[in-house]
């Protein structure tokens, strides 16, 4: 979930805007999915919400179906 990523992130003695950085998306878009404003249904929410581990990729999405 988005707590577990905070929280994980929090841990680690990183920001939102220091993960943003080191993969590769802006700031705003991480906060922006983050704070629920982006659904991640597709595009660089998908990208942002996978790579921080909040959602499965799409192949082990339909592996799992």
């Amino acid at each position: 979930t988005i707590q577990h990523f905070k929280s994980r992130l929090r841990s680690q003695g990183k920001t939102i805007r220091q993960w943003a950085a080191e993969n590769g998306f802006p700031p705003n878009a991480v906060y922006r999915v983050l704070g629920g404003f982006e659904k991640g249904h597709f595009g660089q929410a998908h990208a942002i919400l996978v790579k921080a581990g909040i959602k499965p990729a799409d192949n082990e999405q339909l592996a799992a179906e």
